[in-house]
């Protein structure tokens, strides 16, 4: 679940491409990337008919959700994401959406494409290190949760790409017109920028990081919202549905990230859904699981086909030692939401803590499901590695290892693995010649090379 190194949901690590991306500098330990399936179908709910309006297709388009107090949001090409700070700071849906519509206006701008030194920084780099702190969680592995700290050069080099003032007003005028061709108001565009129009007067230092790259002004807030006011959708309203769903992620992320905040926040008499939900997510992080499980239970029995109340109840279980009790929920949050992948990675990882062979084999099953999903799901390799491993299949437990180590972005390791990996399993298979392929892109020695070379899976021996 959500911490400085760990997701809602379960961890992985997603390596997507990260080729225009306009995030603002922060230290390395203030960030890490979150994965939770319910926020990011909130979020894509949102950002759908603005990607639509904006001719690009949704599906192409991954949700990244990064564990920061900075309000921040970017979108690329193929990757759109936001900040916690930012989702916890948004008043309403409408108020989020006009952010992203913001972002996406640079694109429309082609704003982003002038960013060829940001680009040049190398991004997706970061993301395969960020991984490592990523992992963290899931694997409980404090040396994965120090790659994260380590990944000081990206941060370094996501606030290269600035926007002047011209730029920032003509992505507000792209924006306005997404928004309106999307059928939504403008009215959260213009307000998130007044809401914060005291930044303008702090000095560099006390500003929000977003603000320093995004810089505002009184024109340029007056300007918009005179242009958002004559809109035909102005007056429209965010639905009771999209209103309760911004309600339950702002719940769930106080829930994990401010645990002691949400106690006080929300109410202990309170009946409404979000603040029971957050409170017995705080109750877990506080490590009072029989207080959590007894407010989950209650909410269950009024929403029996959440697939994500399941999740949790079988996450508070497994991660307080009741494997065995995790087991059934677990397997309900599948049945529910069969879709998700981290669901999947869930329960596969509960079947293997068993020690039952015929429960490993079944967890090895739901891994492999939700790797045809998220192929670069490197906390599902891990996990996977370990099935093997129990299951006596050792080159397949090496080949597991090496993916896991390909996509946190350890090409030595994933190398060294591969290359066991080759000496197990037998010639010619599938996996054999997954692992020389592994090789073959993880910077191999001469030495691996000509050995390659000698058995014939590579023409010549020399780079």
């Amino acid at each position: 679940m959500i911490s400085p190194f760990r997701s809602v949901s379960r961890l992985a690590l997603t390596a997507a491409s990260l080729a225009a991306l306009a995030m603002v500098a922060a230290p390395a330990s203030a960030q890490s990337l979150i994965r939770d399936t319910e926020i990011e179908e909130i979020l894509a709910r949102d950002a759908e008919p603005i990607l639509k309006a904006a001719g690009v297709d949704p599906k192409n388009v991954e949700i990244v959700i990064v564990g920061s107090k900075e309000l921040n949001a970017f979108a690329g090409p193929r990757i759109m994401g936001f900040n916690t700070g930012l989702i916890l700071e948004s008043d309403d849906p409408n108020e989020l959406q006009g952010v992203i519509a913001h972002e996406v206006g640079h694109l429309a701008a082609g704003h982003s494409a002038r960013s060829g030194d940001m680009q040049s920084a190398g991004m997706r780099p970061f993301l395969l290190t960020m991984g490592l702190g990523v992992l963290a969680a899931l694997a409980g592995a404090p040396e994965a949760a120090a790659g994260l700290a380590g990944s000081a050069s990206y941060f370094g080099t996501i606030g290269a790409l600035g926007y002047s003032r011209e730029q920032e007003s003509r992505a507000d005028q792209a924006g306005a017109q997404l928004l309106d061709k999307a059928g939504l108001s403008g009215r959260g565009l213009a307000e998130f920028f007044d809401n914060f129009r005291y930044q303008e007067v702090f000095d560099e230092a006390r500003r929000y990081a977003y603000f320093r790259s995004h810089p505002i002004s009184s024109d340029r807030i007056e300007s918009l919202r005179r242009k958002v006011e004559t809109q035909p959708h102005f007056a429209r309203k965010d639905s009771p549905e999209a209103m309760a769903e911004h309600a339950v992620m702002k719940a769930k992320l106080d829930g994990f990230l401010n645990p002691q905040v949400a106690i006080t926040k929300y109410d202990e008499k309170a009946t409404d859904y979000p603040s029971r939900y957050a409170r017995a997510i705080a109750y877990y992080q506080l490590k009072e699981p029989d207080r959590a499980l007894k407010l989950i239970d209650q909410l269950l029995a009024e929403q029996p086909d959440n697939p994500y109340l399941w999740e949790l109840k079988g996450q508070i279980l497994f991660e307080f030692g009741r494997t065995e009790e995790a087991e059934m929920p677990q397997r309900k949050s599948v049945e529910l939401k069969p879709e998700a992948p981290l669901l999947r990675v869930n329960l596969g990882q509960t079947l293997i803590a068993l020690d039952d062979k015929k429960k490993v084999a079944e967890g090895v099953t739901e891994l492999k499901k939700a790797l045809t999903q998220e192929e670069d799901n490197a906390v599902a390799w891990r996990i996977l590695a370990e099935a093997y491993d129990k299951l006596n299949e050792d080159g397949l437990a090496r080949l597991a290892t090496a993916e896991y180590n390909f996509n946190i972005g350890d090409k030595r390791q994933a190398r060294v693995f591969a290359m066991r990996a080759r000496e197990m399993l037998t010639r010619g298979t599938p996996e054999w010649r997954r692992a020389t392929d592994i090789v073959l892109v993880a910077e191999p020695t001469r030495e691996d090379l000509r050995d390659l070379a000698r058995e014939g899976s590579v023409v010549g021996a020399t780079r």
